[in-house]
């Protein structure tokens, strides 16, 4: 299993070897830079970052200067040449986390090394578990695709900037868009959520923006908006792809302006509300199609985030079903529901194209009609399809449902074929990236590509 990615900087390719091989003895993931310009377009998905602080082009110190500036919480280990504890120093001042001089005991580096990335897991732990008592609920987050999505909100959170969450129906796109609310600034202010596909048309003008009193028959009284309520804290759109054309000013004026104006008033009133909008479709579609303000979509996706399926994060599915097998057996009064491994596996095995809100119905199905509490791969029965997945386990290569009906994709045949290849080809070379690569016969930049879009 891999207990972290190190990302090692140095113009010395005898240094990037033997701690790379260093990292491969210690079960540590690693990707090499030969300068700091490099190492820049390697960052996403790191623990820690092992730089030397003498190269040429962008030496070390620009290189923790960028880090801080992107990822202030992502550890910097410094590398000096001996007797430049001036140097050092220096690193320490401007936010390095440690640093090491040369030549450096090997123990020393794996120690220095392995601290930074606890350090750094156990910051990400601290403000998971404040947001989940915010929130009220847990967080699952086994695998590699929501543990990178996860590091990037707890970044992007802190930013209080508009975020746009993209995903399938069901992938968890409420629970980003909570996380953002918990870990900003702006915690303590309300969360406020309006589904633009809840409301018609008519209606959503005075509901999301408010309205006077007498603005139409019935408004008695004057009425907040859910802008307004939200005034110091978050306003979540949902399907934000939903809302009405000729809304679409209106909700651009509150973002660029600050400014919102009930219906039926005369004068604009002034609110501090960060936006985070959700959506399943594909606005720049919409857009072309002239049903989507383009100037709105700049102005809603200054960050956007894309919640992967569950298809794609398969380790998360055996602790989601947990979570949600011990939810609903406090709900129901049964206590502690376990699930056996053969259903376990059963569950690993489909394909769940209603994503985790259809993982979490089936579970709720299964314990309501439990008679007793422990769930068995019987428990399934007719309640969804038993076609298998088009992908085994890891490593297995892919073979295609028997029912025809059923039957996966060519497109997604391809991608588990090719997921169980990187997947051989990562455990021959013991998790060393550029062994892995020659094995395949590709690059391996095309290879970090893969194994970001499959999650390995």
């Amino acid at each position: 299993m891999n207990r972290g990615t190190v990302l090692i900087v140095d113009d010395e390719p005898s240094i990037l070897y033997a701690l790379g091989e260093l990292m491969d003895d210690h079960g540590l993931a690693h990707r090499d830079a030969r300068d700091g310009r490099e190492a820049l377009g390697l960052l996403d998905g790191v623990d820690c970052v092992l730089t030397d602080v003498s190269m040429p082009g962008m030496d070390g110190f620009e290189l923790l200067r960028e880090v801080r500036a992107r990822d202030a919480s992502l550890p910097v280990v410094v590398m000096t040449a001996h007797g430049n504890e001036r140097v050092a120093v220096r690193a320490m001042k401007a936010g390095a986390f440690e640093y090491l001089t040369k030549p450096f005991d090997l123990d020393e580096v794996m120690l220095t090394v392995t601290r930074a990335i606890e350090t750094r897991k156990l910051r990400a732990d601290n403000l998971r578990l404040a947001a989940e008592s915010a929130m009220g609920r847990r967080v699952i987050a086994r695998s590699q695709p929501m543990r990178a999505l996860l590091g990037v909100v707890e970044r992007v959170a802190a930013r209080d900037v508009t975020v746009l969450v993209r995903g399938e129906t069901g992938t968890g796109k409420e629970l980003v868009a909570s996380l953002l609310h918990a870990q900003g600034r702006r915690a303590q202010g309300p969360l406020v959520r309006f589904n633009c596909a809840a409301i018609p048309g008519e209606l959503a003008d005075a509901e999301l923006f408010g309205h006077a009193r007498g603005a139409f028959t019935g408004a008695v009284n004057a009425r907040k908006g859910y802008v307004s309520q939200a005034d110091g804290g978050t306003l979540v759109l949902d399907e934000v792809g939903e809302l009405p054309l000729d809304l679409q000013p209106k909700l651009l004026r509150v973002l660029q302006e600050g400014e919102v104006q009930p219906v039926g008033a005369a004068r604009v009133e002034r609110v501090d509300v960060r936006v985070v909008a959700s959506t399943h479709r594909d606005l720049r579609q919409m857009v072309r199609d002239g049903r989507f303000r383009e100037d709105l979509l700049f102005r809603l996706a200054v960050v956007e985030l894309e919640v992967p399926p569950l298809r794609a994060r398969r380790d998360d599915i055996v602790p989601l079903a947990v979570e949600f097998a011990r939810r609903y057996g406090e709900r129901f009064d049964l206590g502690p529901v376990t699930l056996t491994p053969a259903l376990c596996a059963a569950l690993e095995r489909r394909e769940w194209p209603g994503n985790v809100r259809e993982l979490e119905n089936t579970v709720a199905r299964m314990v309501a009609l439990a008679t007793g509490t422990t769930l068995d791969v019987d428990a399934l029965g007719g309640l969804i399809p038993s076609a298998p997945s088009s992908v085994t386990a890891v490593g297995d290569e892919a073979e295609p449902s028997p029912d025809p009906g059923e039957a996966p994709s060519l497109r997604e045949q391809v991608e588990a074929f090719e997921r169980g290849l990187i997947a051989k080809a990562l455990t021959a070379a013991r998790g060393n990236h550029s062994e892995a690569a020659r094995r395949l016969s590709t690059s391996r930049a095309t290879l970090l590509d893969k194994i970001k879009k499959y999650g390995l």
